[in-house]
C-alpha cells in the first residue's frame, strides 16, 4: 500500500504481502513463515494481520516425517485431530468447532482437496487459520470451519535444482518410498516444475490394519515482473484395510483396549481415488492495480466397507455392516481486484472478490439388519460378513445423483493505514448465496431444494506499537447452510413445517497482541464465539439454541538460540451449551472440547556431532466430556514423541537419515470423543510408530 505522499505513487509498503501468489518469507528456523493467507487479503505478514494463523513448512513436514495434514497439525496448540462421523475422514478441531477435511481449501480454492485424506507429500504449506472466517473464505461448502480453517499450499520449484528420492519404512511392516524432482529454466529462472511421487503399502503400527496409498503430482509456475502463474494437478489413491474404528459407547465409557489391539472386521475397507487440480494467475495493470483469478476442479470417487462397533463398559459390542459408495464433481473459481492508493493523509488496500463453487454428488448405500452381531474390543474375534440387504439406498455400482450445492458470494474490503502504517483498520462484508438441491436415491426425483442468502461482515484493527509488537483486534462471523422444519420433532407436531431457516450465522470477538523478535516469536489472544442451533420453541423449528466457546491461546515459534529451534504454545477453553430445547443440560459443556490443550516441540542441533539434529514433541489434551449431561467423560491423556536426523555429504550427494518415535512410552488412550455435532463416538489413540528414512539429493 502506498503511503500517504504528495502523488500518492510512491513505492513504500506499510501493509506487507497481499499477493495471492508468492508465499510469505520464513521465520527464523525455517517451521513456520512469516504470514499466511488471509482469504481475500492473500499472503499476509503476521504482523499486519487483525487475525491469527499459522504456516507450517515443508521443512518441518520433512524432518517430521509426516504422512498427512493431521500429521502437521499435532504441532499446534490450538487444532486436535478427530475422525469424521461414522467414516475414516481426517476432521480437525479448532477452538472447538470442527473443520472438515472437504472444507480446507487448495491455494485458495474450496471444494478440490481429497475429501477424505490429504498426504504430505503435496504440500509446500499448511496454513492454519484461526477463527471465523466467513467473511475472508465465503461460507465452506460442508457448512463447518464456524472455529477456524485451513489452507494447503500445493510444492513450488526453489530456486535450486531439486532431485531427492526417500525410501523409508513404519511399524510393523509399512514401507514408503518418494521422489520430488524440480527445475527452474529461462531468463531469470521464471519458469519453475515440480514433480512428486510416493508410494505407500503394508501393515501399520495397528494389528492386521494394511494401508495402501499411491500419489503423483505435477505443479508449473511462473514468475514475471507483472504475471504470476501457477497450475498443479494431482491423483491420489488411499486403500486402509481392516482401519480400526470409532467406539461409540453404550453408557460409561469402556477401558481402553491395548494400544495396537485392532477390532476392526477383516472384511472391512476404506478406498478413494481422487483427480484433483487448481491454476492460479495474477497480474499487476499498473503499480497499484492488481487482479488474480483461480479455478480448480475435482473427481473423486470412494467406497467403503464399514462395520463401527457400539460398547458397554465392559467392552461387549454390537456392531452391523455399512456399505457406501460416493462420486463428486466439483468446480471452484475465484476472482478479484486490488487497488493500493492515497487520500490525503490516509492509504487504503480496496479489494473486490468473487467466488462459486458447484457440487455434484452420488451416493449410494446398504445396511446389514440393525440387529447386528456381538464382538468385544480386548478379545476381537471375526465373523462372516452379514448382507447388506437390510436397507438400500440407491445401486452401489451406478449410484444416481443425491446432492447438488451451489454456493456463490462477492465481498468488498477496505483495509486502511493511518500514521504511516502504525494503525491499520480492516473493513469489509460479502454477500453470500447458497443453494441446495437433495434427490432421492432410488429415483433420482428432487426431493427438496433450498436457497438462501446473506451478509457477513468482518471487522479489524492493528496497532503497531513498535517493530516487534502489534496490537489487534476483529469482530468476524461464520456462516452455515440452515435447516428446513420438518414435519415432527420426538413425536410431536411442527406448526412451521417446511419452512427455511436463515443460514446460522456465528459471531465471533477476538483481542490479543503478537511479538516479532526477529529469532523468536509469540502470540496472545483472547476470544469469544458462538454458534446457533436448531431447536423447537412451542413446537416451532427455530435457530433458537447455541454453544458457546470462550477462550485464550498462546503460541511460540522461532529459533530463539542458533541451533534451538521450538514450536508450542497452549490453549485453554470454555465451552457451554449456552441455550439448548427446553433448558436440558443448558450451561453444560458440549461434547468433545477440553478445557486444555498443550503442545510443545523442540529441536537441538548438536554441535558436537556436526549434521545430527535431536528432536522433541509432547502433546497434551484435556480431559472430554461424553455426553451433554456431561455425566461421563475421558481422562486427559499426554503422549510424548522423539526423533533425530542425521545429514552428511557422501560422494558430493546430501544425505538425510531420520528416525522418529510417536507415542513413545505406547500409551493407550481415547483421544478425542465426537467431532459431528451431537455425537459422541469414541476414537483411540495410535500405538506406538517407528519411522526410518533415508534421503538422497542427487
Amino acid at each position: 500500500m502506498p503511503s500517504s505522499g504528495e502523488t500518492g505513487t510512491e513505492d513504500v509498503i506499510v501493509v506487507t504481502g497481499g499477493s495471492q501468489v508468492r508465499l510469505a518469507d520464513l521465520y527464523a528456523g525455517g517451521q513456520v513463515a512469516r504470514g499466511a493467507r488471509a482469504g481475500l487479503f492473500g499472503n499476509i505478514d503476521m504482523m499486519d494481520s487483525p487475525f491469527q494463523a499459522t504456516a507450517y513448512t515443508e521443512l518441518l513436514i520433512r524432518d517430521q516425517q509426516a504422512r498427512s495434514v493431521g500429521d502437521v497439525l499435532a504441532n499446534d496448540p490450538v487444532v486436535r485431530v478427530a475422525k469424521g462421523f461414522g467414516n475414516f475422514q481426517e476432521l480437525y478441531v479448532v477452538r472447538g468447532f470442527p473443520v472438515y477435511s472437504d472444507d480446507m481449501t487448495y491455494n485458495g480454492v474450496y471444494g478440490i482437496l481429497p475429501r477424505q485424506y490429504v498426504a504430505a507429500e503435496l504440500i509446500e504449506r499448511v496454513e492454519v487459520f484461526r477463527g471465523a472466517n466467513s467473511f475472508l473464505n465465503g461460507a465452506a461448502p460442508g457448512g463447518s470451519g464456524v472455529g477456524g480453517a485451513f489452507n494447503l499450499v500445493p510444492k513450488r520449484a526453489p530456486d535450486e535444482d531439486l532431485n531427492r528420492i526417500t525410501l523409508g519404512y513404519e511399524s510393523n511392516a509399512h514401507l514408503y518410498g518418494a521422489a520430488d524432482i524440480a527445475r527452474r529454466f529461462g531468463e531469470d529462472d521464471a519458469f519453475g516444475i515440480r514433480a512428486n511421487a510416493a508410494l505407500r503399502s503394508g501393515e501399520t503400527a495397528i494389528d492386521d490394519q494394511d494401508r495402501d496409498l499411491s500419489l503423483l503430482s505435477f505443479g508449473t509456475d511462473y514468475r514475471g515482473e507483472r504475471l504470476r502463474l501457477s497450475a498443479d494437478i494431482s491423483y491420489q489413491d488411499h486403500r486402509i484395510d481392516a482401519p480400526r474404528p470409532q467406539v461409540t459407547p453404550l453408557g460409561d465409557v469402556p477401558a481402553v483396549p491395548g494400544s495396537e489391539t485392532n477390532y476392526a472386521q477383516p472384511w472391512t475397507f476404506t478406498d478413494e481415488r481422487q483427480l484433483f487440480g487448481v491454476v492460479r494467475a495474477e497480474y499487476d495493470f499498473t503499480d497499484w492495480l492488481s487482479g488474480w483469478a483461480a479455478a480448480g476442479a475435482r473427481n473423486g470417487e470412494e467406497e467403503n466397507r464399514l462395520a463401527n462397533p457400539s460398547a458397554t463398559a465392559i467392552g461387549t459390542t454390537s456392531a452391523y455392516r455399512f456399505d457406501n459408495t460416493r462420486e463428486d464433481d466439483v468446480i471452484s473459481a475465484d476472482a478479484g481486484l486490488r487497488a493500493d492508493f492515497v487520500t490525503g493523509a490516509i492509504a487504503h488496500r480496496l479489494i473486490a472478490s468473487a467466488s462459486a463453487i458447484e457440487s455434484e454428488s452420488r451416493n449410494a448405500y446398504a445396511f446389514s439388519s440393525f440387529a447386528g452381531f456381538s464382538g468385544n474390543l480386548y478379545e476381537p474375534f471375526a465373523v462372516t460378513p452379514p448382507a447388506a440387504d437390510f436397507f438400500v439406498g440407491g445401486d452401489l455400482d451406478d449410484p444416481l445423483v443425491t446432492e447438488e450445492v451451489s454456493n456463490s458470494s462477492f465481498a468488498l474490503a477496505d483495509m486502511i493505514s493511518f500514521f504511516d502504517g502504525r494503525l491499520l483498520t480492516t473493513l469489509g462484508v460479502r454477500f453470500q448465496d447458497i443453494e441446495t438441491r437433495s434427490f432421492d436415491y432410488n429415483s433420482g426425483a428432487q426431493i427438496s431444494t433450498y436457497s438462501d442468502d446473506a451478509f457477513t461482515p468482518a471487522v479489524g484493527l492493528v496497532y503497531r506499537a513498535s517493530e516487534q509488537i502489534s496490537l489487534y483486534a476483529n469482530y468476524a462471523e461464520s456462516l452455515q447452510p440452515s435447516q428446513v422444519a420438518p414435519a415432527t420433532s420426538g413425536g410431536v407436531p411442527i406448526l412451521n413445517a417446511g419452512e427455511i431457516l436463515d443460514p446460522f450465522r456465528g459471531e465471533q470477538i477476538e483481542a490479543g497482541v503478537k511479538y516479532d523478535g526477529g529469532d523468536f516469536g509469540a502470540t496472545f489472544a483472547v476470544f469469544e464465539l458462538n454458534k446457533p442451533s436448531a431447536i423447537v420453541v412451542d413446537q416451532r423449528f427455530t435457530d433458537g439454541g447455541e454453544q458457546q466457546v470462550r477462550g485464550v491461546e498462546l503460541t511460540v515459534f522461532g529459533e530463539p538460540v542458533e541451533g534451538l529451534r521450538l514450536i508450542g504454545g497452549a490453549t485453554l477453553l470454555d465451552a457451554e451449551l449456552s441455550r439448548t430445547q427446553g433448558g436440558t443440560n443448558e450451561g453444560n459443556t458440549p461434547i468433545g472440547i477440553p478445557e486444555v490443550q498443550f503442545n510443545a516441540n523442540v529441536e537441538w542441533d548438536v554441535r558436537a556431532v556436526s549434521g545430527l539434529t535431536l528432536d522433541a514433541r509432547v502433546i497434551h489434551t484435556g480431559s472430554q466430556y461424553v455426553n451433554e449431561s456431561n455425566t461421563v467423560e475421558l481422562t486427559d491423556w499426554t503422549r510424548f514423541d522423539a526423533g533425530l536426523r542425521y545429514t552428511v555429504t557422501v560422494q558430493e550427494r546430501d544425505v538425510a537419515l531420520r528416525a522418529r518415535v510417536e507415542n513413545l512410552f505406547d500409551e493407550k488412550y481415547w483421544a478425542s470423543t465426537g467431532g459431528y455435532p451431537g455425537a459422541n463416538y469414541l476414537v483411540q489413540g495410535e500405538p506406538r510408530t517407528v519411522k526410518l528414512s533415508a534421503s538422497v539429493d542427487f
